[in-house]
């Protein structure tokens, strides 16, 4: 694996960016206002999925195998989808049930999916 798969912050910080990316489409489907007035829509949006990613990362000590999609991405996801709608519920955000959905199978994809391209590019760089 390369250096730059093996070391954590590199993957803590693209979990980062695409959780934001993730409420950033979500604002911009629904409210046609990515940022909101001085990027507080954003961040209202964002934070508690965010928090729940980082408390994941702690939870799936993911610091120890970053892109293993099993060991770490299963459980980084899992805790984001459920701890961040508990935080936007006891924030007084809205947690219909299709943006459960949308928002589980959408962060599977985003959290997951890189995972699974960074393990079969390291396959593939070693054959």
């Amino acid at each position: 694996m390369s250096p730059s798969l093996r070391s954590p912050l590199p993957a803590l910080i693209v979990d980062v960016v695409l959780v934001v990316v993730f409420a950033a489409i979500g604002r911009a489907t629904h409210d046609g206002d990515v940022l909101g007035p001085f990027g507080s829509g954003l961040a209202t949006t964002a934070w508690p999925f965010v928090v729940a990613l980082l408390v994941g990362w702690l939870v799936a000590r993911a610091w120890r195998r970053p892109t293993a999609v099993v060991a770490t991405g299963l459980p980084v996801w899992a805790i984001t989808v459920v701890l961040g709608m508990v935080l936007r519920a006891l924030s007084g955000q809205g947690i219909a049930v299709a943006f459960v959905i949308v928002a589980t199978l959408t962060l599977a994809l985003l959290l997951l999916g890189w995972r699974g391209i960074a393990r079969l590019a390291t396959r593939s760089r070693r054959a």
